[in-house]
């Protein structure tokens, strides 16, 4: 097969699951059957990881970014247009919302041979007023209509995208983020002294960048709550994002400065990981969390809210707790269960580490990937043949 130029384009290369998926993705697949491109915002906490690549040439947009500007998108569309062209691009597979939009009718412009988006969760959503949700839906219909395959990692967004008509059944394709299991498990005798954690404390974690979707104040009203029952249990909350202050004001007013640990952006999630007794997980919607599929590799006992394809990997009772949205209370209850009794937790963390199977494995990610490219070439060439 001759190479091909493959261009991923992804809104911004934050500390997210979907970024670091990505550049995974990126980092393993085959350079010799693919000659790879990456466009994205101009800023990003992974483009330094981006750039280590081996084989990556990367474009940083003078204008991409993630609130809507239709004067930016529209020369956003007409950067992508000019970089496809350049190229000599043959398939493109977009990633994020935005980027899913303006990369497939860039792509559709410049009659890019194969297209391809993954849905890391819609860009719609349950907490949208009416119209903001339905202007959204449009677009995803209008764009599925040239996207040869929609990947989603959860059945839970298939279904969603089905039941909204967006794109048919045969153009979905379900391929489950990756994980390196051998990274996770680990045991760092020195992460609690440097976090200021005493070795008998009781902590819980929550992994996501601090914005309305993952609701991490509703992470600091549950500290609040747990610590009237157990005094003595520490809160890591790790990230950062433009809900930083709102969290500090409620620390604050809540007097939970020596039980709540910022931690900021941390690139040793593991090592994190290893160090806590409880993962949390407090977001409004979701697709697939990939901090949740991390704390379960590293055996872990989670407790979430039941949205999204999380209750595709978190089994209630068995691997963890799932509460509504929004239900603090009944999370506490959860979560103060679980840190007063060390065999039940210790029995869900290695439930969870065994309950990942090798669909969530980072190979069966990479060879799925490489697989569905590899079949949309063969198709399209089948096609042009006859």
């Amino acid at each position: 097969m001759q190479r091909i130029n493959l261009l991923y384009v992804i809104t911004k290369l934050e500390l997210g699951g979907a970024q670091k998926q990505l550049l995974s993705l990126i980092e393993h697949l085959n350079k010799e059957k693919f000659r790879l491109f990456l466009f994205t915002a101009k800023d990003g906490l992974l483009i330094p990881e981006a750039s280590s690549i081996n084989g990556l040439t990367i474009k940083k947009s003078r204008w991409l970014e993630r609130p809507i500007s239709p004067l930016k998108d529209l020369l956003a569309l007409i950067e992508i247009y000019l970089f496809i062209k350049k190229n000599n691009i043959g398939i493109v597979h977009t990633h994020s919302s935005k980027a899913g939009i303006l990369g497939r009718l860039a792509a559709r412009l410049t009659k890019v041979k194969i297209i391809v988006h993954t849905v890391h969760g819609w860009s719609f959503n349950d907490y949208q007023p009416n119209g903001e949700r339905l202007f959204f839906i449009w677009l995803e219909r209008l764009s599925a209509q040239f996207t040869d395959k929609l990947i989603v990692v959860s059945n839970y967004d298939k279904q969603k995208g089905l039941d909204n008509r967006i794109g048919k059944e045969n153009q979905y394709s379900l391929i489950r983020y990756g994980i390196e299991y051998a990274e996770f498990g680990i045991k760092d005798q020195n992460i609690r002294r440097e976090l200021g954690i005493n070795t008998n404390d009781l902590v819980v974690c929550m992994v996501s960048c601090f914005k309305p979707q993952k609701s991490p104040q509703d992470f600091i009203r549950l500290a609040f709550l747990v610590n009237k029952a157990l005094p003595d249990a520490r809160f890591l909350l790790v990230g950062d994002g433009i809900l930083r202050k709102k969290i500090e004001r409620l620390i604050r007013k809540f007097n939970l400065e020596k039980q709540v640990t910022l931690t900021g952006w941390r690139r040793d999630i593991p090592r994190i990981l290893s160090a806590i007794d409880v993962f949390v997980l407090t977001s409004l919607w979701e697709g697939l969390p990939t901090s949740a599929l991390e704390s379960m590799a590293s055996s872990k006992a989670i407790v979430s809210t039941h949205t999204g394809g999380v209750a595709e990997i978190i089994v209630e009772g068995k691997v963890g707790f799932l509460v509504l949205p929004g239900d603090i209370n009944k999370m506490s209850e959860r979560l103060v269960v679980l840190l007063k009794d060390n065999n039940l937790r210790m029995q869900m963390g290695q439930n969870a580490r065994e309950s990942l199977n090798f669909d969530f494995a980072l190979t069966n990610m990479i060879d799925n990937s490489q697989n569905l490219y590899e079949n949309l070439i063969k198709e399209k060439e089948m096609v042009n043949a006859n």
